[in-house]
């Protein structure tokens, strides 16, 4: 039953993040979809490239470091941890960089892991 929980859980992360990470919108000449209102367009930033994400390190009262990674981090079984964890305490409503409740230092061992 808990394993059925969780993996709806990171089902629902995975659909957020593909939603979020449009890139048919808002890209570079790209135009909007025709039924598609302005409150729902979405401008990626430069850097973030094709086949990469925003992620945003957040932990305590510090700032939020933001860091740009490649979508191989999907497939790395720590960072997908904390997606759930980032579902369980922020929810995925948020548009733009994903909030993951870690410390900067421990996202970017993650990714050097890959």
């Amino acid at each position: 039953m808990a394993k059925a929980k969780s993996v709806k859980k990171l089902k629902d992360a995975m659909q957020a993040l593909q939603k979020s990470l449009s890139f048919s919108r808002g890209r570079s000449g790209a135009q909007p979809d025709e039924c598609m209102s302005e409150d729902e367009i979405v401008v990626v930033p430069e850097d973030v490239k094709e086949g990469h994400f925003a992620v945003l390190a957040v932990h305590g009262e510090r700032p939020p470091k933001r860091y740009v990674v490649s979508l191989r981090c999907l497939s790395h079984p720590v960072f997908l941890r904390l997606l759930e964890m980032a579902s369980e305490e922020f929810g995925f409503s948020q548009a733009g960089a994903i909030a993951v409740p870690c410390r900067p230092c421990e996202l970017e061992r993650i990714i050097s892991d890959l």
